[in-house]
């Protein structure tokens, strides 16, 4: 009888490949609705990658990512005011300005820059549209009606300590259910992967097919071209 591959078995979530669910009960998002508001509490998730504001606005209670230096106490608006930390429509922010958290449509609560220390940049407005220079240098155009936060996403510095043990760097991967250490595929049983054992471990480019299942799943995924370039 066959064994179950890790891939196969991450997909079908055991109690060996689950995340914890208290890793993610903070779910960041924007209300519909204008108005002022004010950060309660600093929180940190181990989901996220930077601390969470939790916010108090009209009543209700939201988590947005906290911008760099945001205080407890400290007043955040969604309109049309420009400061760090508020929340606005990318139509109303000047060129140039840093941003995070984007919505890819109007309404979503933000899904572009959302990784501690990051931001993007207004670079230039069309008629109904703006473009937005991403970290990777890629441009994106967006619904002018997109909203995002200004300013940077705190916790910057946190890839400049190093891990220096492997035990810290597992624990880190454990609480977000990341597979690590990663091994090579050709490295593991035949058992474990479609690469493995140790018969032709000069492998050549393998094309998965596409209705392939999860764990057959290999290789190259769909490829444009195979072969050496000339």
């Amino acid at each position: 009888m066959g064994k179950t591959i890790i891939q196969q078995a991450r997909g079908h979530g055991s109690f060996s490949y689950r995340v914890r669910r208290k890793a993610y009960v903070y779910e960041i998002g924007y209300p519909i609705n204008s108005g002022k508001g004010r950060v309660l509490r600093l929180v940190n998730s181990p989901a996220h990658s930077a601390p969470l504001a939790k916010i108090l606005m009209n009543g209700k209670i939201f988590y947005n990512l906290a911008s760099n230096k945001m205080i407890e106490g400290q007043d955040v608006e969604i309109g049309n005011k420009l400061e760090e930390g508020n929340i606005t429509q990318i139509k109303n922010i000047p060129v140039g300005t840093q941003i995070y958290n984007i919505e890819a449509n109007p309404g979503d609560g933000g899904k572009f820059i959302r990784t501690g220390g990051s931001s993007a940049t207004i670079s230039k407005k069309q008629e109904g549209k703006v473009s937005i220079m991403m970290p990777s240098k890629k441009e994106i155009t967006l619904d002018e009606r997109c909203r995002a936060t200004i300013g940077i996403i705190a916790g910057h510095g946190r890839l400049e300590k190093p891990i220096v043990k492997a035990g810290k760097m597992w624990h880190i991967k454990k609480s977000r259910n990341k597979l690590w250490p990663r091994t090579s595929a050709v490295k593991m049983n035949a058992v474990d992967h479609p690469f493995g054992s140790g018969r032709g471990k000069r492998i050549k480019s393998k094309i998965a097919k596409r209705n392939a299942p999860p764990g057959a799943r290999v290789g190259h995924l769909r490829p444009r071209r195979t072969g050496k370039k000339r």
